[in-house]
């Protein structure tokens, strides 16, 4: 009884650490995420725009690998703060490559800025490494919805950040960058000094320097040995694909309609932030709904929003309140997606393998997604936001096949429905 209840505070105490510090990472990764499409398309073109998202969602995907060796040898801690440095390093090396006009040093900055990503991703799986089963979907969307407050309010940001370092010569496509870096170091820092004990390390999940080493192919025949875990690895991998293409590319065909600078970025902070809102406010309510009605059911309505939101947003044109509705109802898929996606897989996978699977889930998402932030920006370039659009939806297809054709057991240690 005392085991449990220390294990109790503990898990209190990591939930809301988490959660501050998702809000400050959350705010540093969309005030660059709103304008990085724009500023390599000003460096590169249209055509090479998608890469701008598609390299962050690359180095966020292969930061999966070393972050997840660094769970299993020392924890969560050393992991998210390492993960949040990198990437401070990316948003600062986005900034030199735009004045400079660099463009090989700007996707490598793009690329390592993926890592804020990732250490969000990894977060989502620390706050469940202590939680109760029949708690699992509702402790983990808590951490995604803590980002919330800081990714609405960081595209709104991206405008005043964006000239507040003219005066030194920064562009103002650049200048949000250098402000996601120092958002970025604050959070690493609060991580190392205070996520202890570690939640990994008491649980279990981490084995320390004396546990045996896992790797991601160890994580591989765990997931592909349950069914379970492939359907959620597979919902977080679509899902993640058809929002990261609708995503990249939004902020570019705003800008076909011809505004001027600043006020393009206006009409991206509404709408991004309106995106942002789909995939993060609403989490606590569908991790109540995947405690409640299964896992599975949360997947299907995933695939449900993300259908109709490829429909609205494909057809909105250059209507701001149109592919506002459509970009809040990707994020909405998403979230369900993510939700039910990741609970799913923590729960189906054996838990001295359970970060190997993890980490090999955001490698999967983060490849899915990054595939599709490259190819949009060919699709657009080419055929226009429409077909995007319809591809988007096409991509769910062998999500809903599978989830038809797999079989869901209810896990043994709660009763909870799948």
């Amino acid at each position: 009884m005392v085991e449990v209840l220390k294990t109790d505070a503990v898990q209190r105490r990591t939930l809301r650490l988490l959660f501050a510090t998702q809000i400050v990472s959350g705010m540093g990764v969309a005030i660059g995420s709103s304008v990085g499409a724009l500023l390599a398309a000003e460096l590169a073109g249209v055509g090479l725009s998608g890469l701008a998202q598609s390299a962050a969602v690359v180095g966020g995907a292969l930061a999966a690998i070393p972050a997840t060796a660094m769970v299993h040898r020392h924890g969560r801690r050393p992991s998210l703060a390492a993960a949040y440095g990198i990437a401070a390093v990316g948003a600062l090396l986005v900034v030199v490559a735009a004045v400079r006009g660099s463009l090989p040093l700007l996707f490598l900055g793009f690329f390592l800025f993926g890592g804020a990503t990732a250490a969000n991703f990894q977060a989502r799986y620390a706050a469940v490494d202590l939680a109760p089963a029949a708690l699992r979907a509702r402790h983990l969307s808590l951490i995604v919805w803590a980002t919330t407050i800081g990714a609405v309010a960081g595209p709104h940001l991206a405008a005043p950040a964006g000239t507040a370092l003219s005066r030194f010569g920064i562009p103002t496509l650049a200048a949000p960058y250098f402000f996601s870096a120092l958002l970025f170091v604050i959070t690493g820092l609060a991580l190392l000094a205070l996520l202890r004990p570690d939640p990994a390390l008491l649980a279990g999940t981490a084995g320390g320097e004396g546990g045996a080493p896992r790797r991601l192919r160890d994580g591989l025949r765990a997931v592909a040995a349950r069914a379970p875990a492939v359907l959620g690895v597979t919902a977080m991998a679509v899902g993640h694909m058809v929002m990261v293409g609708i995503m990249a590319m939004t902020p570019v065909h705003i800008r076909g309609a011809g505004h001027d600078a600043a006020h393009t970025l206006r009409i991206v902070g509404m709408v991004i932030s309106v995106h942002i809102a789909g995939m993060y406010a609403f989490a606590p309510f569908i991790g109540w709904l995947t405690d409640r009605l299964g896992r599975r059911p949360v997947i299907f309505a995933g695939i449900g929003l993300l259908l109709a939101a490829c429909a609205l947003a494909g057809g909105a044109g250059y209507n701001s309140s149109r592919l506002g509705a459509g970009l809040f109802l990707v994020g909405l898929g998403w979230s369900c997606t993510m939700v039910a996606g990741s609970t799913l897989l923590s729960e189906s996978v054996p838990l001295e393998l359970r970060a190997s699977a993890q980490g090999l889930s955001d490698l999967t998402m983060g490849l899915a997604g990054a595939s599709a932030g490259a190819l949009s920006g060919v699709v657009v370039s080419a055929w226009g936001f429409p077909v995007l659009a319809l591809a988007a939806a096409i991509a769910t297809v062998p999500l809903i096949v599978l989830g038809m054709a797999i079989r869901v057991e209810i896990p043994k240690e709660s009763a909870i429905k799948v």
